[in-house]
């Protein structure tokens, strides 16, 4: 289904090198317990109030896991995160300790097979708000499904007349609940203070605007639209700060900005190919998902590898680009 794949966007070289992708982080590869298995992240408990965040190469869609895994995915989500952790952390606190590797797994006290090295975050341990952030600058997505069916998102009353993927005339906030299982459902904020206290969703929603503001005006110099995203805080030292994930391919919708046209679909620089892959077949979004076409995952592995060196502007490590050695 190549249609489904959108105009194709280059990988540095012409091409992405293509390791076995890691579906599930081995748990007697580390010696730790394993705290939880979510979509795509294993969880793991270390000693000193700390976790091991280990990103796997597991992809989702329409809250599915998918049976494939994109090659390299899971050290692409775990460098850029550890990338806007260190630019943002003065301004937005965060629970980030280290990317776990040969140099430094030592020192942090980790006995680790090699297989997770790069791929996985030493953490802080906070403890989680039930909401996620979700941050829209431009109208795509649920968003815009919310939009056509209501005129606003997650309460947010929008103008009459926008197009799919017009940009906003500022971002808004339009936070939904955190479901273990199953769909999030977006809230208003009004909701969201009821969950969380209103002091703590001021801080969060405030947080959130500040990480898209900057994070979009740096990726824009870099030739990349952040269409939306979402944030996770927990509760640490008596604050909400950042656990999770930021402004990854997994958590946001990346658009090369030279290719930018409202009133249709974008080309992306994220998991959009699967999702137009699922959403051009007949598959119902009920568990199981299909196989994907080995098109799109290496198409989709393509954009992952491409986003991660126009935002910082660093070649890729070996255990992204080539494999392990």
């Amino acid at each position: 289904m190549s249609g489904a794949v959108g105009a194709p966007i280059e990988a540095p070289n012409g091409a992405c090198a293509e390791a076995a992708p890691m579906l599930d982080s081995p748990e007697k590869g580390v010696r730790a317990r394993r705290l939880s298995t979510g979509k795509v992240r294993d969880i793991y408990e270390l000693p000193s109030e700390r976790l091991l965040i280990v990103a796997t190469d597991r992809i989702s869609a329409f809250d599915v896991v998918l049976p494939q895994g994109i090659p390299g995915k899971g050290e692409v989500l775990t460098r850029l995160s550890a990338h806007w952790f260190e630019l943002t952390r003065a301004v937005v606190p965060n629970a980030f300790v280290a990317v776990l590797d040969a140099s430094n797994a030592a020192e942090l006290g980790i006995d680790a097979d090699p297989a997770f090295f790069g791929r996985s975050m030493v953490m802080r341990r906070a403890e989680p708000f039930p909401v996620e952030c979700v941050v829209r600058g431009f109208l795509a997505g649920s968003g815009w499904a919310d939009y056509e069916r209501a005129g606003a998102v997650s309460g947010v009353e929008l103008p009459v007349g926008l197009r799919y993927a017009d940009r906003m005339f500022e971002p808004i906030f339009t936070p939904s609940t955190k479901a273990e299982s199953g769909h999030d459902e977006p809230i208003d904020f009004a909701r969201m203070q009821q969950l969380v206290g209103d002091e703590h969703a001021e801080a969060m929603r405030l947080r959130s605007l500040a990480l898209y503001g900057y994070g979009s005006q740096r990726a824009a110099e870099r030739g990349i639209l952040i269409a939306d995203t979402k944030f996770e805080f927990g509760l640490l030292d008596g604050e909400p700060v950042l656990i999770d994930e930021v402004l990854t391919p997994d958590s946001s919708r990346f658009w090369p900005a030279d290719r930018y046209e409202p009133g249709r679909e974008q080309p992306s620089f994220d998991k959009q190919p699967v999702r137009d892959w699922l959403s051009a077949s007949v598959w119902d979004r009920t568990p199981p998902a299909p196989d994907v076409s080995a098109e799109v995952v290496h198409a989709t592995a393509e954009r992952y590898q491409r986003v991660y060196e126009l935002l910082t502007g660093e070649p890729l490590p070996p255990a992204v680009s080539g494999g392990r050695s």
